[in-house]
C-alpha cells in the first residue's frame, strides 16, 4: 500500500548488549520500552532515517548493518495512515547514548530481554536479536 508509513527501529548492539529506550511520551506509552528510531522521511533510506533519528534521540552515530526479515504493523491511529515498523541491527560508532527524548536507556543483555515492558511491536523482533547478544559481557 503506498500510502503506508515506514517506521525504523535500531537494534543497537555494543558489547553483547541490546539499548532500550524508555518512552517519556505520549502519556498512554510512557514507561514502555522501545528500540529507539522514527518514521523514514519522503525522500530518506531506511538507513538514513535510523541514522538521523539515533543523533536526534540518544546523541550518537550509528551503522545500521542488517535489516531483519520481518516487518510488524504498528497499531491504528485517528487520522494516520497506517504504519509498518522494521528493524535493522545496529552498530554504536561514536558517543555514548544519551536520554534526549526518553526517560531512561538500559543496555540488556539476551538473558535481561523480558525484564523490560516492551511496546507490543518491538516484541517478535526480540528472538530475531537475542543472537546477536552475549550475555558473557557486563554493561
Amino acid at each position: 500500500m503506498s500510502d503506508s508509513l515506514t517506521v525504523v527501529g535500531a537494534a543497537i548492539v555494543c558489547g553483547g548488549a541490546l539499548l532500550a529506550a524508555q518512552r517519556a511520551s505520549p502519556p498512554q506509552l510512557r514507561g514502555r520500552w522501545e528500540l529507539p528510531g522514527g518514521k523514514v522521511d519522503p525522500g530518506e533510506t531506511e538507513e538514513v532515517a535510523l541514522v538521523r533519528e539515533c543523533q536526534e534521540e540518544l546523541g550518537v552515530k550509528i551503522r545500521p548493518r542488517l535489516s531483519l526479515a520481518r516487518e510488524v504493523a504498528l497499531p491504528l491511529r485517528p487520522q494516520a495512515s497506517p504504519a509498518l515498523l522494521r528493524v535493522w541491527i545496529a552498530d554504536l560508532v561514536d558517543g555514548t547514548p544519551q536520554p534526549l527524548e526518553h526517560l531512561s536507556l538500559r543496555w540488556l543483555c539476551a538473558t535481561a530481554l523480558t525484564d523490560v515492558d516492551w511496546l507490543p511491536a518491538d516484541v517478535p523482533f526480540l528472538a530475531d536479536i537475542r543472537p546477536y547478544l552475549d550475555c558473557g559481557q557486563e554493561q
